[in-house]
């Protein structure tokens, strides 16, 4: 590249849009000279054609152009002449050359790999909330007030662990709402539960860690997680009250992926003699119990079961995020993690991503600080429990006789349906059909008995919408 006065970037530290497709011409220009000429006309002419050069680009004088390649400016001239008269490039006396407009190149296209409902008229698919409240005003007044505020040297690398005032304000927020021990120095900032998942996977495995413990039925990413860190999974049944902990002594494991305050997707809250008898098992095996508290806010009909990472925080890592409460698009979320392994799972976050976006941290801090988040969450309460009780209205009116269960808390129940409107596999055909999407509870492990027993999320649908996919699924049944 020559002096500034001969490159094509100009006087300006920002590149145009010609400067993405100079590095073109360079192979071109060191050519053998009898086709240099030929093979800068084919690579300019590629430059256009592609879209690399977009209609109304200027392009750099034959002379500087000719400096930056080392070939001569007759050489240059040619091939802008006889671009122009192809229609390639546009030539005005004494404004310089331009891409033309005579070539309407495709434009590459970006894929969105985004998990889309697939175009059903009623989706009770559970794990959204309604993404319609969120506080889009409140979010950006605070949005405001941290670009005001935020010091600049606070825009460097942050502490892997996550801002000190995040940390300060999720240890408040979980010790009130949840119960939970939280100390600022081992709470860690992570991209939601998915990754908070997956370090504990890749710290347990370099402990020579090799399965762990996973809930039948249960969430089935937990062992895709763990499988991206080289762990397999065990699945271990459940009872009434919770993981049974006969099967979970007998199969040798030393860590186990749980969700105690409303185990996904049964519903319900392990009890609290199940919640002594695994923290027992965790302590007469040195292991350790994670706590995916994934929707710990949301209790409707009874008071808040807190935290089990509350009675014996050495033996469970607690982690938790802003997918129900707010987003899933956010990526925000919290990781609080025995002593033990507090050094290791910091430096392994540390290695894979040098922390979380600095903004996007202190804009959650100022969410909670200033009472907005409890706001939200109240907000969302109130709607919750009116779909609640409108998908249960509506499943009494449609399918006289269904045991709903778990509808004390979150974002989902259980709808055992009589046999007579079996058999399983012919009702969910018929239900897809009709445009309801819905999941068996069998979608979620083995350990699930017969009949039709249905997940059937709500949060994201209103009660007109709940009712008329309650309707849509009996008139497909009854046809």
């Amino acid at each position: 590249m020559t002096s500034s006065g001969t490159n094509p970037l100009g006087p300006s530290s920002e590149p145009s849009p010609w400067a993405a497709a100079w590095e073109l011409l360079l192979p071109a220009a060191s050519a053998p000279a009898r086709a240099r000429g030929r093979t800068l006309q084919a690579a300019l002419r590629e430059a256009v054609r592609s879209g690399r050069l977009a209609p109304g680009t200027r392009l750099p004088s034959s002379r500087e152009l000719a400096a930056d390649l080392g070939v001569s400016r007759g050489l240059i001239t040619e091939a802008y002449e006889q671009l122009t008269a192809e229609g390639y490039l546009r030539s005005d006396r004494g404004a310089g050359t331009w891409v033309g407009g005579a070539v309407r190149a495709a434009r590459p296209r970006a894929r969105d790999l985004a998990p889309r409902p697939a175009g059903a008229r009623a989706d009770f698919v559970p794990g959204t909330p309604d993404l319609s409240l969120f506080p889009r005003a409140a979010w950006a007044a605070a949005q405001r007030g941290v670009l005001a505020e935020l010091p600049h040297h606070a825009l460097g690398y942050p502490d892997p662990r996550g801002l000190p005032r995040l940390r300060t304000a999720l240890a408040e927020l979980l010790a009130r709402r949840r119960g939970v021990v939280a100390d600022p120095e081992r709470i860690l900032v992570v991209s939601g539960v998915a990754q908070a998942m997956a370090l504990l996977g890749f710290v347990l495995h370099a402990r020579g860690v090799r399965d762990v413990g996973v809930e039948d039925p249960g969430s089935p990413e937990h062992g895709a997680l763990y499988a991206s860190a080289g762990i397999g999974t065990v699945p271990l049944p459940l009872d009434e009250e919770g993981l049974a902990t006969g099967p979970l002594e007998a199969s040798g494991v030393r860590a186990v992926v749980t969700t105690p305050a409303h185990q996904f997707p049964s519903g319900i809250a392990y009890s609290a003699r199940r919640r002594a008898e695994l923290l027992d098992w965790a302590r007469s095996v040195d292991g350790l119990v994670i706590e995916d508290d994934y929707d710990g806010d949301f209790r409707y009909d009874r008071a808040p079961v807190g935290a089990l990472q509350g009675l014996d925080p050495e033996h469970v890592a607690y982690t938790g995020s802003v997918s129900k409460s707010l987003a899933p698009g956010l990526r925000l979320g919290w990781l609080l993690v025995p002593a033990a392994l507090s050094e290791e799972v910091v430096e392994r976050k540390r290695t894979m991503d040098l922390g979380n976006p600095v903004v996007d941290q202190a804009l959650l801090a100022r969410f909670v600080e200033q009472g907005d988040y409890d706001r939200k969450l109240r907000r969302c309460q109130r709607h919750y429990r009116e779909r609640r009780d409108s998908l249960v209205s509506a499943l009494e009116e449609h399918f006289p006789g269904t045991e709903v269960s778990g509808i004390a808390a979150g974002l989902h129940v259980i709808a055992a349906l009589p046999d007579r409107y079996g058999p399983p596999d012919h009702f969910l055909e018929r239900a897809a059909a009709a445009g309801v999407a819905v999941r068996p509870l069998a979608h979620y492990g083995e350990a699930v008995g017969e009949g039709i027993r249905l997940v059937l999320g709500y949060a994201h649908l209103s009660p007109a919408r709940i009712r008329e996919g309650v309707r849509l699924m009996a008139d497909a049944v009854r046809d």
